[in-house]
């Protein structure tokens, strides 16, 4: 079975092995690029009014959420957290039946964003390891597009990277199945996509 070649002439294996490392070092630059920013916005603006970077469209500003997207959810950290932990492990083991580019590009954009907040929950305050408070830490977003247009709700929802990968990921995924692209390399009715 080993020998078997998939459409185009490439080996199954090698085939499966590259889109693996597609998935892999995108979550990968997401991870950073999530941890790079949190710690660059925490040195330079926490405890600081937000950076204007233009007016009335996009300011950096830091907030610690503790719920979860929107701040739904808030003082249910605990829960985000094995939630999270969760969704990393369905995308490492939903990843071995992986044959398509689309579809380890979406799974890298969720992996490497579930990770960056998961970190954050795992390691930020008040949480940590040696801290009594343990899985319950604060995710940091620092992204705050359209400031104050939004009354009813006070603001648009702060985001990070973290979240920018997740919903990008989302919504492909979506796009993915609304078109009929499996994650095994076909479309609905068993034709190779």
């Amino acid at each position: 079975m080993r020998g078997l070649q998939a459409e185009g002439g490439a080996p199954v294996e090698g085939r499966r092995g590259r889109l693996f490392a597609v998935l892999v070092v995108l979550a990968v630059v997401i991870y950073a690029a999530d941890l790079i920013t949190k710690t660059l916005v925490l040195r330079t603006l926490e405890g600081k009014a937000p950076l204007v970077v233009i007016q009335d469209v996009l300011q950096f500003r830091v907030i610690f959420n503790s719920g979860a997207a929107f701040s739904i959810g808030t003082g249910m950290t605990i829960i985000f957290t094995f939630i999270a932990a969760g969704v990393v492990v369905a995308i490492l083991r939903t990843a071995r039946k992986m044959r398509s580019l689309p579809w380890a590009i979406t799974l890298g954009l969720l992996l490497g964003g579930a990770l960056g907040n998961l970190t954050d929950r795992l390691l930020r305050y008040p949480s940590g390891i040696g801290r009594s408070v343990q899985f319950q830490g604060h995710v940091v977003d620092w992204i705050e597009v359209l400031p104050g247009h939004f009354p009813v709700i006070d603001y648009f929802p702060v985001f990070n990277v973290a979240d920018s990968a997740i919903v990008c990921g989302g919504i492909l995924a979506v796009i993915l199945a609304w078109r009929g692209y499996q994650i095994d390399g076909t479309r609905e009715g068993g034709k190779r996509g």
